[in-house]
């Protein structure tokens, strides 16, 4: 087996939720794709999850490989898998989560035959405290396969998120998720997209995926912030390194400011410690220096937003909100929202 072709790599992260990790095994070994690999990468759990994982392996050798290394955190527990998967595609799995037996065999079939190096599926964020589903997502596409241009920004549309996707492994095997909590991700995703011609849809739910409000994700403070800028700006460098800033320019502009100038200072208003309107203005200057078409972006006019949809209008409206210096009455807005209104907002 070990010279065995897979079709499929999946790196499992593995840290504690000893609770909620054999759901998440269950689903995999039992996928309907044949030919896949499951690398089990446990970064230093503390309860039973280590020894689970042993079981799983000794249960299905011929599918399930266990890795143990020392706790780095989320991003490095990612590379390691990354450097050690040998399928012809790549995805990452939290544990707490779990996928649809046919998730694998769907997101293969549409990147091949598309000859896609990238495909995604819809998911559904569920709260984990309720077991009722937030939101759905990424089912609005269609079954098609898109080609990146720097003439349509569907790109910014996607999910960050590396779970509910499948990766050419030859495209991106030597990319990197950064070493900062809660955006290595985008920023991941954000660097393939150099590398990708090509992505597939599968517009059903194929992934549910838990929110743990105890999750780094949920949380931000003003050190998130600074690293987030920081590794902007690595992006930035990274795409004209690899001769694609030009063309790409207006995409990368208005992926910093969805991402910083609107996600992020969402998320840090909820920092008591963090004086949002302060940073907001400090945000606003670092976008007009470092990504500054975001003012005059071709994907952010009203004419084009009427021809795109209510996200795109919604995209337009927040910036024209900032543009005028009106960013505390849109935070205000989305916090009321997400909050009292109980409606699940992702760009």
């Amino acid at each position: 087996m070990e010279n065995k072709q897979y079709k499929l790599s999946i790196v499992a992260l593995v840290y504690n939720l000893e609770k909620y990790l054999p759901r998440c095994l269950d689903a995999l070994v039992n996928q309907t794709l044949e030919d896949i690999e499951i690398l089990c990468v446990n970064d230093g759990s503390t309860d039973s999850a280590p020894q689970i994982i042993e079981e799983y392996a000794r249960k299905y050798p011929n599918k399930v490989k266990v890795f143990h290394k020392e706790n780095g955190g989320e991003f490095t527990t990612r590379n390691y898998g990354l450097d050690r998967a040998t399928g012809e595609y790549v995805t990452f799995v939290d544990t707490d989560d779990y996928v649809e037996h046919d998730w694998a065999e769907k997101l293969y079939n549409a990147a091949k035959e598309y000859d896609a190096d990238m495909a995604v599926c819809g998911f559904e964020r569920i709260d984990l405290e309720t077991d009722q589903v937030v939101a759905r997502d990424m089912v609005g596409f269609g079954n098609v396969c898109k080609k990146i241009t720097p003439d349509d920004d569907f790109m910014v549309f996607i999910n960050p998120a590396p779970w509910n996707k499948i990766y050419k492994r030859e495209k991106i095997k030597d990319l990197r998720f950064l070493p900062f909590r809660g955006f290595n991700d985008t920023m991941f995703l954000t660097e393939a997209f150099t590398r990708i011609d090509k992505v597939a849809f599968v517009p059903e739910v194929l992934y549910h995926y838990y929110l743990r409000y105890d999750s780094q994700i949920h949380s931000v403070n003003e050190q998130d912030v600074n690293n987030l800028k920081k590794y902007l700006l690595e992006v930035k460098q990274f795409y004209k390194d690899a001769g694609k800033y030009e063309e790409m320019r207006y995409i990368l502009d208005l992926m910093a400011f969805i991402h910083l100038g609107i996600s992020v200072m969402y998320r840090a208003s909820y920092d008591k410690n963090i004086n949002i309107s302060k940073m907001i203005k400090e945000t606003k200057k670092y976008l007009d220096k470092n990504f500054g078409t975001w003012r005059k972006n071709p994907f952010l006019t009203l004419k084009y937003s009427l021809k795109k949809g209510i996200k795109h209008i919604g995209l337009w409206g927040i910036a024209t909100f900032y543009k005028l210096g009106l960013q505390m009455v849109f935070i205000r807005v989305y916090r009321f929202v997400v909050d009292q209104l109980k409606i699940d907002i992702k760009f």
